[in-house]
This record gives C-alpha cells, structure tokens and sequence, in this order.
C-alpha cells in the first residue's frame, strides 16, 4: 500500500490522558523499523505518562488502523497507525488510556460478553478566523436545526468532511446543523469500544483540518458561547454476545441485563462524570434550559434525564447517556461507562424507577420524593465525587487516576486564580 499509494510519511498516533492527539512522524524509510516495534519516545514529555527516570517508551502499531489522510499531498501521501505504548521491558504501558480500554475489554469478555458497540454522536462549532487564521467569536452562519442552505452556511464544510471520513473508511449515517448558530453533528455508523474510541479522536482531526482548509475554526469546546446550547457528544451503547444483543428484550423496553447494566450507570454517574466531563468549561454546558442532562435519571420518554433508551428493537437496542461531551478522553470514558456498567451487572444495585416527566419542569421537592439527584455542577465538585468512588478509579487503574488527579486539580486551581470579565463587571462597581 506504501508503494501503489505513493505513501512518503507516517503518522505515529496515540493520545495522552487528555484526550490530545499525540504522533511521531517517520519516512517511509523507517517502514522495517515501525513494524518491528522499534519506533521510541520520551513518555516524560507527554501529559501523565511516566517520570523523566522512566522516560523511553515504545510505540506498537496496530496495523488495523493503517489510513491514508485524504489531504497535504503535496510532498507525498501521509499515512497514520495507531499506536499502543509499550515499557522497554516489553510490557504494555498501564498509563497509556488505550492500553487501559483493553484490559476493561477483557474484563468484558472473562464475563461472557463478545462486544460492547458504541456509537458516538459528536458536535462541534464553526467560527470565522481572522486575516491571521486565528479563531474570531464570531460564528459562521445564524442557522439551527436541521437548517438547510443558504441559512445554513456550513452545509459544504460537512459534505467535505463526510467526503474525507468517507475515504477514510467511515461509515458516516448523517450530518445536519445542530439547535445553536454555528452548530453543527456528523454521525457515524457504531462500532467496537476501540475501534469507536480511535474513530472519535480520528474525527476531530479531520474535522478540524477540513475547516482551516475553509478558514474556518472548529472546535468541541463544550461552551464556547454563553446562552446557546453547547456542544455534547452522546454516547449510544451496547453489549453483545456473538450476534444477540443482550440489551434488547422482545417483551420489554431493555432486558433484565440491559437494566442491571443501567444501574451501575446510575450508581457511579457522579464519579463517571469526572471523566465524561474532564474541563472546567464543561459544566458551563451541564446547566438546565439548554438540552443538556443536570439530573441523574432514566426516561424512554424526554430527553432531560442523563440516560435516555431510543426507541429501537433487536441489533439496533441501545443505552444512550447524554452527559459526555467531546472533550473527554474516549478511551478512558468507555473504559469507565463499560466498567460502571459490568458493576451493575455482577452487583444488585437497585434500578431506580422511570422518570417520565420533564425533570426542567419539577419542583426541588417533586425531584426529592423521587430520589433524582443532580450531576456536579463543577469539576471540583465532580472530582470529589470520583475520589470518593474507588470502583470507577480501579476501571482506571492506579497510574491513570493519579495522573488524572493531577491533571484537573491543576486545571481547577489555574481557573481558582482567574479573575473573569464578568466579576469585574459585577463587584467593581458596588463595592
């Protein structure tokens, strides 16, 4: 493929414990090299890796990623494989998030479990940049939901990202304008936990390169404008055992697993948002009135409750939890919504009844008398709420929840030491 596709770079991808695209870019030259697993990095400069004492890591491609990027050929085709990171003694890396998503899969499968789908729903805003490609506030069109052209001006930015993922090998099922100005959705067809966590980072890449090539700025910023919606990215699921969906239920709405699976969601919703929630602007969007979940809930009936069942039979079953947004790590959000979910399974949480009226609507006292309790309303608050649940730590391992901690409680105490427009505006003046 190297040869007939004119291939002259490869991108060596993994990610780090944000959920930020890292690679190491080698010539074709290297190929051998590559293959061999030979390919080394300094882990010490990466995001929650490892100590510079422990510093040289190796990078193991898997080759069922191999993708030619549809763009920058100008020099030659640059490929991409995604990497697993692997310690020198030839063991695989724990800190590593997808590392870690395999070994939650196999937890899965000494269950009894083949797959667990996961079928992702990311949005993303499209700004205008300046004359020196830097992102303005203003957005690119005025237009709302499943808007068409000429309101809709974002109309040929998503056929050409489409036409990308297309040649990419994505199965992409929609793209439309979303509720806000500037909003927009692409959907792609569900997949394997990995190969879905690959595709979301594989996404936002191509989503972001197609729009500077329009001068335009995407991001998945979660709220980057106040008083419109934000940006989430529902995550659809659900678990398999060969063929047979194992959430759906010929006489009823989920089988008896697909509510034990619930339950677990339920149990550890708080701890899980941490993760599914990871940035301080990201509870900007987790507020009442903007179609965003406040409220630990089910329903198959309204969309306020943060775990929502579709209305779909047979393959096509699903659990949808609305909550995470697309700044979350994926590798570390599956890893922990499957492990909450296999809790649920192997335990007897009981599965709180279904809400079927408006949660935005109830009184303080109405969501009291039906034990609805609300998500953390800030990532401060959120961390504690994961520090307190040693499950959904261990669906992280040891590694991977210190350098987590680490990292937001040093993204919370920079916010802590911000001094916004908006307290200047407000407490100058009177006091």
């Amino acid at each position: 493929m190297v040869k007939d596709e004119n291939v002259e770079f490869i991108c060596l991808m993994f990610t780090d414990i944000n959920g930020i695209i890292k690679n190491v870019e080698v010539p074709v030259s290297q190929l051998d090299k590559v293959l061999a697993n030979k390919i080394t990095f300094d882990g010490s400069s990466i995001d929650g890796f490892t100590r510079i004492e422990e510093s040289d890591m190796l990078l193991h491609p898997d080759l069922s990623t191999w993708l030619i990027f549809p763009w920058g050929e100008e020099h030659g085709k640059v490929a991409r494989l995604i990497c697993d990171i692997y310690k020198t003694d030839g063991t695989p890396f724990e800190g590593d998030p997808r590392v870690n998503l395999k070994r939650i899969i196999k937890k899965m499968h000494d269950m009894g479990y083949t797959h667990f789908n996961i079928g992702p729903e990311p949005e993303f805003f499209l700004f205008n940049t300046d004359e020196h490609s830097n992102p303005t506030l203003h957005l690119n069109d005025d237009g709302s939901y499943f808007d068409f052209s000429p309101v809709d001006l974002g109309v040929n930015v998503r056929k050409d990202i489409v036409l990308g993922l297309e040649k990419m090998g994505f199965e992409v099922e929609a793209s439309h304008h979303e509720v806000a100005p500037g909003q927009q959705e692409i959907d792609f067809k569900y997949q394997d936990a990995i190969s879905a966590a690959d595709s979301i980072e594989t996404f936002k890449l191509v989503v972001k390169t197609i729009a500077k090539e329009h001068g335009l700025y995407a991001t998945f910023m979660p709220k980057p404008v106040q008083g419109i919606n934000g940006s989430g990215m529902h995550i659809n699921m659900s678990l398999f055992n060969g063929d047979d969906n194992i959430f759906d239920d010929a006489n009823d709405m989920l089988s008896p697993t697909a509510k034990k699976f619930m339950s677990g969601l339920l149990k550890h919703a708080r701890a899980l948002t941490a993760i599914n929630n990871p940035t301080v602007n990201s509870y900007k969007r987790l507020v009442p009135g903007y179609e965003a979940p406040t409220y630990i809930a089910w329903s198959s009936k309204n969309r306020s409750p943060l775990i929502r069942v579709p209305a779909a039979k047979g393959k096509s079953k699903r659990i949808e939890m609305r909550s995470v947004d697309p700044t979350t790590n994926p590798y570390l959000a599956i890893a922990a919504i499957l492990d909450a979910g296999l809790d649920g399974i192997a335990s007897d949480y009981e599965l709180m009844p279904e809400v079927k009226d408006n949660i935005y609507e109830m009184s303080e006292e109405k969501r009291r008398e039906e034990n609805i309790v609300d998500l953390p309303s800030t990532l401060h608050n959120s961390l504690k709420a994961l520090r307190k649940d040693e499950y959904v730590q261990q669906s992280l391992g040891k590694g991977l929840t210190n350098s987590f901690f680490a990292a937001k409680n040093a993204e919370w105490a920079r916010y802590q030491q911000t001094v916004s427009q908006w307290e200047r505006d407000t407490y100058m003046s009177q006091y």
